[in-house]
């Protein structure tokens, strides 16, 4: 479904992507991990054309390079930054319904269906988005790029600063938003959470890939954790 081959970026002078290869298959949850700094969240913004890109990005067999932002979101690639960026001043209803492509078309999520997986958001789908905590926030967020009905998603840091008590629900929508076949691309800093839900995992070091393997490969192997992972 994406396949990105011989990425590069820069900011300014700076190059932060050196070469970055790899792709995600419909359904699949990959998760692509590092320490902060090494390039993750630089790639997802490339991806987006939030960076000009170098190298080849290719979305269900069309080339995004050279395309803006909205005409790939139009596309079917849907994006969850790590600011949480919601609209403050409107309703959590509000938040939703601006992220759906049209208010006619019937996608995978209904607002029904979203209020129903999170009875907070429920509670409150008559209060202001900037008046919500952290995790509320996070939720809407993915949920209102949800309604979208994006073929797949690209999430980056969602469990930043979260209760473990919502970091398990995040998992849970993770699982749940791959078994309606949508593809999920997950930038996460907290390897347990990534281990558990994902396929894939990809590791990056340097502004580049290091290390491609399943969660069980990467569970043994002791070295590679040791040199782009623990501190």
């Amino acid at each position: 479904m994406l396949e990105v081959t011989n990425l590069h970026a820069y900011y300014g002078k700076s190059h932060i992507l050196h070469g970055v290869s790899f792709n995600v298959q419909q359904g699949e949850i990959v998760s692509l991990l590092g320490r902060n700094g090494v390039g993750r969240s630089t790639t997802v913004k490339t991806i987006m054309g939030e960076v000009e890109p170098h190298g080849s990005i290719r979305f269900k067999g069309e080339e995004l390079v050279g395309k803006k932002s909205f005409e790939i979101a139009h596309r079917g690639l849907g994006y969850v930054p790590e600011n949480r960026d919601i609209f403050p001043t409107l309703t959590v209803r509000q938040n939703l319904v601006l992220g759906m492509k049209s208010t006619k078309a019937t996608g995978r999520w209904t607002l029904d269906e979203v209020f129903d997986m999170f009875p907070n958001l429920s509670e409150r789908a008559d209060v202001a988005g900037g008046v919500l905590s952290g995790g509320e926030q996070q939720m809407l967020c993915m949920c209102r790029t949800l309604m979208g009905d994006p073929d797949m998603i690209m999430i980056d840091e969602p469990t930043e600063g979260l209760a473990p008590m919502i970091v398990e629900q995040v998992g849970n929508l993770l699982q749940e938003i791959a078994k309606r076949g949508v593809a999920i691309l997950l930038v996460e800093q907290k390897f347990s959470i990534a281990l558990r839900i994902s396929q894939r995992v990809y590791i990056m070091g340097h502004g580049k890939i290091v290390y491609e393997g399943t969660p069980a490969s990467l569970m043994q192997a002791d070295d590679v954790r040791a040199e782009w992972l623990e501190v």
